[in-house]
């Protein structure tokens, strides 16, 4: 399996520091946010920093280091009613795009945003004339992915426009490209309202976007109603309520990872953790090991 970690999450101030410390921790492959790895790096000024040259720069220090990157992340809002935001917006994923094949990524990716300036849950996100206008928005870089022969990848979650695996059927569906990829991260699916059926919740990602799927996310969750959950929060490092679910590491919470591990093991897809710390990334990654050996 290739196991890899968020790169901003491992120790460092700078990327040769974040590569060598995921090296020593034994990952094979990293998600890279340019802002949290590379000093003074702004996303605003994406297009003119994303150059050839420190595309090179980066291959070269991911290769030094035994690394691929499978995603590069441009987590920004593709349906902001501002349009002279929005033109600013896509100018900055088409320099993502251009970096990443230059550097080597494997994706470009992105959550799936919400129809405000603000990027805020509202409940417009969850309307069909929400998912219009994010096919409408993503369907143009799409296009100019294929144009530069990158992979995009759109990430669902709970709280966004493309808030569940059926929406983003939908989605893919409507952009109809090779190049459009998924990104699934099983927490975000989950809420307070629903993470009693996660297991059908999390099998019914597998089944309607499996085919589709080129990273798994991978993290754990408890509801942060149950006592564990509130422990962890204020114990464990590196971890998040989202939709009043805890996020955190690998193997502190209930999830049940064996229908995400035999998809990545049967597709080869690469699985990046989330919601680890230098102290307890190494076991995250254990514990999925040691599923794998059993699926």
């Amino acid at each position: 399996m290739n196991i890899g970690i968020r790169l901003h999450d491992t120790a460092g101030s700078n990327l040769a520091e974040h590569l060598a410390a995921a090296r020593a921790q034994g990952f094979t492959c990293v998600h890279i946010a340019m802002s949290k790895v590379i000093p003074g790096f702004r996303m605003a000024d994406a297009p003119s920093l994303l150059t050839d040259e420190l595309a090179d720069e980066v291959r070269a220090q991911l290769q030094a280091n035994g690394q691929t990157c499978v995603l590069l992340g441009c987590y920004l809002n593709l349906c902001s009613p501002d349009m002279e935001d929005h033109a600013k917006t896509v100018e900055i994923y088409k320099a993502h795009l251009r970096f990443a094949k230059r550097m080597g990524a494997l994706l470009v990716g992105t959550e799936t945003g919400a129809p405000n300036t603000g990027y805020k849950t509202c409940p417009e996100c969850f309307t069909d004339e929400a998912l219009a206008l994010f096919i409408n928005r993503v369907t143009p870089v799409v296009r100019y992915a294929e144009e530069v022969g990158q992979l995009f990848a759109i990430e669902p979650v709970i709280r966004h426009i493309v808030s569940t695996p059926e929406r983003c059927e939908k989605v893919l569906r409507a952009v109809n490209s090779p190049n459009l990829r998924v990104i699934l991260d099983a927490v975000n699916l989950l809420s307070e309202d629903n993470v009693s059926d996660a297991k059908t919740i999390i099998a019914d990602g597998v089944a309607r976007l499996g085919d589709s799927v080129s990273l798994l996310h991978m993290k754990d969750y408890i509801p942060y109603a149950d006592p564990r959950g509130q422990k962890v929060k204020a114990q464990v490092a590196n971890t998040d309520v989202f939709s009043n679910v805890v996020s955190c590491a690998c193997g502190l919470g209930d999830m049940d990872y064996r229908p995400l591990v035999a998809l990545a093991k049967a597709k080869d897809v690469p699985m990046t953790l989330e919601n680890t710390n230098p102290d307890n990334a190494v076991a995250a990654r254990e514990h999925l090991e040691a599923i794998g050996q059993q699926v």
